[in-house]
């Protein structure tokens, strides 16, 4: 190409334990050397790009670097063949925007096996509404089905309802058609939950607190979990015989203390999510479920759309536990 830089959102380690972030132009050099080149559109901001953004090295190894786990634009060059100059694609998961230069850039060069086709009836815009995010709460609807935990069988819980994966869980398991119980420290945002088509809206702590017999009274038939920890444990305590829990989060906590009386009196499944290398065949299924999704019933207030430049606030809100919805990033 010509333009010898692009413009990213550019992560740099100053000083040992010191990190800075700034909109700045960044050399192609800068890309790795890949087989698909792709003219970034959109993009979206998970708590691991914050993470990233802060410079946290568990997610992170080195830097400078430029984070964007999720992205949508268009090919620019293809190497292998596969995807033609113009086709519209997207990338979520994978290493992008963890050790690769990531969404948060004009311009993305990764591995051809990272390359989703744009499905119909998404835009590039909208399927980054959704991101890792969307794409994660989908996955873990889809673990519950194979479990067959259908709508008429009961009660599905959602904890952190009003972050991207479980806002999006809510969502979804609403149009699909089941009777979702929505979990959440911000109580103020009952009536945001209800749009998104939750059925009742609970405080966390109903949830944890609950004491420590070893199983309590079945209260949901499956679960998305997104949070982890003491919570966990106690959606697991609580869930009906044969039930399922989909868990893919870790702010409370990566340890589990919890017993086996759930799973072995209950028949209770715990169903772990990996979106991050979902393999491809279900990856595309994950999409095209999304796809069908009547985009148009998400409430007006959940996407919030910025710039480069407006990253650094919406970063700072995600690690304050003040995001609500999604927030989508807009190339020019």
């Amino acid at each position: 190409m010509s333009t010898k830089t692009f413009k990213a959102f550019y992560v740099e380690e100053t000083e040992e334990g010191s990190f800075n972030s700034e909109v700045r132009q960044v050399p192609y050099s800068f890309l790795p050397k890949n087989e698909v080149l792709i003219r970034v559109r959109y993009s979206s901001l998970n708590y691991k790009d914050a993470l990233s953004a802060s410079g946290n090295k568990g997610v992170t190894r080195t830097y400078p670097h430029i984070p964007g786990i999720d992205a949508s634009g268009i090919v620019q060059e293809d190497r292998s063949d596969k995807f033609d100059e113009g086709d519209e694609v997207i990338v979520t998961g994978r290493d992008l925007g963890s050790n690769t230069s990531g969404g948060f850039g004009e311009y993305i060069s990764v591995p051809v096996d990272w390359v989703v086709k744009l499905p119909e009836g998404l835009t590039l815009e909208t399927s980054m509404f959704f991101g890792t995010a969307g794409f994660t709460a989908m996955y873990g609807v889809k673990r519950l089905q194979r479990e067959q935990i259908d709508p008429e069988e009961g009660r599905v819980l959602v904890t952190g309802a009003t972050g991207g994966v479980g806002s999006l869980a809510v969502f979804f398991l609403a149009e699909l058609g089941y009777d979702v119980v929505a979990a959440t420290g911000k109580m103020n945002e009952e009536s945001f939950l209800k749009l998104l088509g939750a059925r009742e809206v609970i405080n966390r702590e109903q949830v944890t607190n609950v004491g420590n017999s070893l199983m309590l009274s079945r209260k949901w038939n499956g679960a998305i979990e997104t949070v982890g920890g003491e919570m966990l444990d106690a959606v697991i305590r609580q869930t009906n015989h044969d039930g399922a829990v989909a868990c893919c989060g870790n702010i409370l906590g990566h340890e589990l203390n919890t017993n086996i009386y759930p799973f072995i009196l209950r028949g209770v499944s715990l169903l772990g999510i990996d979106s991050a290398i979902c393999k491809m065949p279900m990856r595309l299924k994950i999409w095209d479920s999304i796809s069908k999704i009547d985009v148009s019933k998400l409430p007006n207030r959940f996407i919030t759309t910025v710039h480069l430049e407006g990253l650094k606030d919406e970063v700072e809100r995600i690690l304050k536990g003040r995001q609500v919805g999604r927030v989508v990033v807009i190339h020019d």
